[in-house]
């Protein structure tokens, strides 16, 4: 049996369409909560600067958004602020739970002297494992948030079985309390994919055409691997002439836009290696919808949403078996064993492009199944204090 709780959820990290992956999987978390948690009510904390992006979230009866006296864009006032009057904030508010949908949790009461139980979501251990492409100051504030997350948090969720091992190893003290729920993925239906000229603006903006193109939706950090991609188009437009009129489009948001575009510009391939930087869903969709292949060559990852709302869209994906990957693909992409590999990379796209299109079902990641597995973590967070 489920408690009625009023849980408190920690938004004052989000940095709209700046923070990436971990903001949609936090809405897509709240939108399930909304529609399927008919127990508990939720405050959602949020930065006075960007409160308007969560308003719509108040359709649902159980949802409140609360603005905190402090600015998400602000990023080293916005962590002051959290650490020193969030907690208290929340149980001046009788707050029965805390959840913090991102690594950094904030200082709190201990529940042994009266304080709030924290659940906290951790998507991955990125800069350990690529420490070179992060600053000394945010590698030092990760090590610590994680640390405190694993002490302090009742329970420590994260993505992946891949990532339950990384963690338990790093902090042997999550052992007992760390749960593997997947990240809930929401693909919507797009009207304009029904209709003839629905992708006419993106064949228009982007000089492409229907099935004559590969799409990629990443960051540009390294370990995402798009330097292979690179080299791929490079080597299919010398000497795949069956290719030459295909081009690559990049979405995504994150990395170092100019170092990418040096990379592309160096490879004599700018006309074919488009960046859109980030696109809305029904534009995404439409490309999910329409591309020759998804192509996702990342080498770390702690979920990867993208390549499984490709698959849902009925998109051929490919990718590699690195980190979670193949785990959260369920073996239906097409698989290179060496991400670095060029002509491996374009061996398995000649493959793929011989399978059937169609759409997959992921039922594991929808959001009523991620739903009823917080309830149980919430649940179970109350009952252990």
């Amino acid at each position: 049996w489920y408690t009625n709780m009023l849980i408190g959820i920690d938004l004052l990290w989000v940095r709209p369409k700046i923070v990436g992956g971990t903001e949609a999987v936090a809405r897509n978390l709240i939108t399930g909560f909304g529609m399927y948690d008919d127990i508990n009510e939720y405050i959602l904390f949020v930065g006075r600067d960007v409160a308007e992006t969560f308003y719509y979230f108040e359709k649902y009866r159980n949802m409140r958004v609360f603005p905190c006296e402090t600015d998400s864009m602000k990023r080293t006032q916005r962590i002051a602020w959290e650490n020193l009057n969030l907690d208290s904030l929340a149980r001046r508010m009788n707050v029965d739970l805390m959840f913090v949908p991102v690594y950094s949790k904030p200082d709190s009461l201990s529940v042994e002297k009266g304080g709030i139980p924290y659940v906290t979501l951790i998507h991955d251990l990125q800069a350990l494992h690529f420490p070179e492409y992060f600053s000394l100051p945010k590698i030092l504030f990760a090590k610590k948030s994680w640390k405190k997350a694993c002490k302090e948090s009742a329970v420590v969720v994260t993505g992946s079985d891949f990532c339950v091992k990384d963690i338990s190893d790093r902090y042997p003290i999550v052992k007992e309390k760390i749960v593997k729920i997947y990240d809930p993925v929401i693909v919507s239906e797009n009207p304009l994919e029904s209709t003839v000229n629905g992708f006419e603006d993106c064949e228009n903006k982007y000089d492409i055409k229907k099935g004559r193109y590969f799409f990629t939706v990443s960051s540009l950090l390294p370990h995402k691997n798009l330097d292979t991609l690179i080299k791929v188009m490079k080597e299919i437009s010398e000497n795949h002439p069956e290719l030459s009129d295909f081009k690559l489009i990049v979405s995504g948001v994150g990395g170092k836009k100019d170092e990418f575009q040096k990379k592309v510009d160096e490879a004599g391939v700018s006309d074919i290696v488009i960046d859109t930087g980030f696109v809305g869903e029904d534009e995404r969709d439409l490309l999910y919808t329409n591309c020759n292949l998804f192509l996702f060559p990342s080498t770390f990852e702690g979920f990867g949403i993208p390549p499984i709302e490709a698959m849902i869209k009925g998109a051929r994906v490919v990718t590699t078996r690195c980190a979670c990957i193949e785990e959260i693909t369920q073996n239906k992409a097409t698989y290179v064993d060496d991400p670095k590999d060029v002509n491996e990379w374009i061996e398995k796209i000649k493959e793929a492009q011989e399978k059937k299109k169609e759409k997959h079902d992921f039922i594991d990641y929808s959001i009523s199944v991620i739903t009823e597995e917080y309830m149980e973590v919430f649940n179970l967070a109350t009952n252990k204090n």
